[in-house]
């Protein structure tokens, strides 16, 4: 078991240094499809020679006697042979050994004997799903294998396999339970409301938590939204209203989208956090609220300042511990994590399993809109599938038709492309033939955000799913 791994290694000699971090190798148990709520699991592969991965009656991970630098991963599951597969450290990397097995083992969807691996593979050995990272940042005193299943009882937006984010997360846990002002940045659908609540649920706060969405706040009535009116104040203002600050005292209140909030209603909103009081509008008597504020945005307020498009002493006063929310391509390996926690949370959901084939195109799948879109496939694929097995075909409708509509190669730019742009997409084809779809890896290949990656797809009616089909 996991416990019995971490035990024989560090009796080994092979605990982590002092230092506060480095890259180690790491194996991820992403996926099992039969068992999709499952979660995954985390190996640690410093100081590891040879992984032996075959069937199992429980999941499991241990050291054998005698063998301090054989790893040895159960995986229960008839689809799994009992010696599946190996992956063996060679010339400095790894290379998986198929042996024997049933059903073959896969690499990136094509079928080995033996193959040679690089950072970011995927393997596929009977219906689950592994992915090798070979150098991934490792805080130390990080537990050298990781079951999500074992995980203590935590606020969804607080689970993660990957040890820097996990290292992230703790810090936030303490910033949680402190008066910091947080600001969560993220792109659209990475979680920024589940963490904003999973930090009042961990801050111990009596009151309610309150989320506002700025962008969708009407611009004549912003403030009085925000702090609230008295009766009379303005035409339709009935009754007294309390406004959102208010409605939040003793607890949190998050504000989503703050970097669509007006420059007028920036000003004030600064001196409310300043003074910690609200004037309601059409009053000039001042009211005290105690709330803790958490603001969100998927915009880069470090331009918008520049710009003078926010006001920079508002963004110094948000500013007092930022968290970053990664991509959900940029932590594939808690996809599994993420689709368990889903599913147990919808009916029939707990039941389902996944189709190798749609458990693969969920790794493959690009997930522009990040966990948000995950939960809409999910959902929409437990109530098709009928709580049975979700298939390939129960996925992404939309976007397999509009893959189909284009053929695949197709990556000549558009005759009105200035010399300049008809580089800039002959260069992002490129990327994409190579990186195989993935829009993460081309924006680390080309030093880009995701975002301008995006814009570049939209500018220049490009679609990373041909890439994906392509390597099918």
């Amino acid at each position: 078991m996991a416990e019995n791994f971490t035990e024989t290694f560090e009796d080994s000699g092979g605990a982590y240094a002092a230092e506060p971090s480095r890259p180690l190798p790491h194996l991820f148990l992403v996926l099992e499809c039969d068992r999709p709520t499952a979660g995954g699991v985390r190996y640690c592969l410093d100081g590891i020679e040879t992984v032996e991965l075959g069937r199992a009656s429980e999941r499991s991970a241990h050291v054998p006697d005698g063998a301090p630098s054989t790893l040895r991963v159960g995986v229960p599951g008839r689809s799994m042979s009992a010696s599946h597969a190996a992956i063996v450290r060679k010339s400095g990397g790894f290379v998986l050994e198929d042996r024997g097995s049933t059903n073959g083992s896969f690499v990136n969807g094509a079928r080995v004997a033996e193959k040679a691996l690089v950072d970011g593979d995927v393997l596929e050995l009977g219906h689950t799903l592994f992915l090798l990272r070979s150098a991934l940042p490792t805080p130390a005193h990080t537990p050298r294998v990781y079951d999500s299943r074992e995980r203590a009882a935590t606020h969804p937006a607080f689970s993660t396999l990957l040890p820097p984010f996990a290292e992230a997360l703790t810090t936030l846990g303490r910033v949680a339970k402190s008066e910091l002002t947080v600001l969560v940045v993220g792109d659209t659908g990475t979680g920024k409301e589940l963490t904003a609540r999973g930090i009042h649920a961990l801050s111990g706060r009596t009151g309610p938590f309150v989320a506002v969405n700025c962008g969708a706040l009407a611009p004549n009535l912003v403030e009085s939204s925000l702090f609230g009116h008295v009766k009379g104040a303005f035409s339709g203002a009935h009754r007294d209203e309390v406004g959102f600050l208010r409605s939040a005292n003793q607890g949190t209140l998050l504000l989503d989208e703050i970097g669509d909030l007006p420059l007028t209603a920036q000003a004030a909103l600064l001196r409310v956090l300043e003074e910690r009081e609200v004037v309601p509008v059409g009053s000039a008597r001042p009211v005290p609220f105690q709330a803790r504020v958490i603001a969100a945005t998927h915009r880069d307020l470090d331009t918008l300042v520049a710009s003078e498009k926010f006001r920079g002493d508002l963004f110094a006063r948000l500013d007092g511990y930022r968290c970053l929310l990664p991509s959900l391509v940029e932590r594939r390996e808690d996809l599994g994590l993420i689709v368990g926690e889903v599913l147990a949370s919808l009916p029939e959901g707990a039941s389902v399993k996944l189709s190798p084939e749609a458990g693969a195109a969920l790794f493959r799948h690009d997930f522009r809109f990040n966990v948000r879109e995950l939960v809409h496939e999910l959902e929409r694929a437990v109530v098709i599938s009928e709580g049975d097995v979700i298939q390939k075909t129960h996925l992404f409708a939309q976007g397999d038709a509009a893959f189909a509509a284009r053929p695949a190669g197709d990556a000549s730019p558009s005759p009105e492309l200035s010399p300049e742009d008809a580089k800039l997409r002959e260069e992002l084809v490129r990327h994409l033939t190579e990186h195989r779809g993935n829009v993460a890896d081309v924006a680390r290949a080309l030093g880009k955000a995701r975002m301008q990656i995006h814009r570049w797809l939209k500018r220049f009616d490009v679609d990373p799913g041909v890439f994906r089909l392509k390597n099918r």
